[in-house]
């Protein structure tokens, strides 16, 4: 049976930190707007900020859904299932914003990630969630898989690129400055990298 959650601690933030992947969900305020759904990966590039707050990486890519749903209004679901060990469902159900490049909270925030090589991942944003509602479910029916690696073709693709021509690359895709649905998504061009 589910069981909604006070605060992200013990054994729940455990569970999210360990995951090796995460689901984001995010929706336009239109009824007829396009929901997304996207996967997260690469172990170390979320984290549990404080009992209440979640962030994640948000790098390159081929859109920027999530980015334009929550500078329109903010919502967004996050969820990690285990694939392995006991079943276990976690959702954070909350509000989110990006927090770009230029923003003042950008370096304290980096502090989280001390295990990810930003450099070659095309990073664009850090999303912030303040989580409103905590649950966690059965999860019978979530199958076992094993984790492997994490792949390496995302870096290999990024690390090649520099302020100047990642933002060309974002420049030059279709649903990266407006969504899907034409909301404004990641501002263009993009700040430079924050010296260290």
């Amino acid at each position: 049976m589910g069981k909604t959650h006070e605060r992200i601690e013990g054994r729940l933030r455990t569970f999210i930190e360990e995951q090796p992947l995460f689901f984001t969900a995010t929706a336009p305020l239109s009824g007829d707007g396009t929901i997304n759904l996207s996967p997260k990966g690469l172990r170390g590039s979320w984290a549990v900020l404080d009992a209440h707050t979640v962030a994640y990486l948000d790098f390159a890519g081929s859109n920027a859904e999530t980015i334009a749903h929550l500078r329109e209004n903010g919502r967004i679901t996050l969820m990690w299932c285990a694939f392995q060990g006991p079943p276990n469902i976690v959702r954070v159900h909350g509000r989110g914003e990006p927090v770009f490049r230029d923003d003042p909270r950008w370096a304290e925030l980096m502090g989280h990630f001390p295990d990810v090589d930003t450099s070659v991942h095309g990073l664009r944003a850090i999303v912030v969630v303040r989580a409103e509602l905590i649950r966690d479910t059965c999860g019978y029916a979530v199958p076992f898989m094993t984790y492997d690696a994490d792949r390496d073709l995302h870096g290999k693709r990024f690390a090649r690129e520099d302020d100047a021509s990642l933002s060309d690359y974002f420049a030059g895709k279709e649903h990266i400055a407006r969504s899907i649905d034409g909301l404004p998504g990641l501002p263009l061009p993009l700040p430079p990298t924050p010296a260290a």
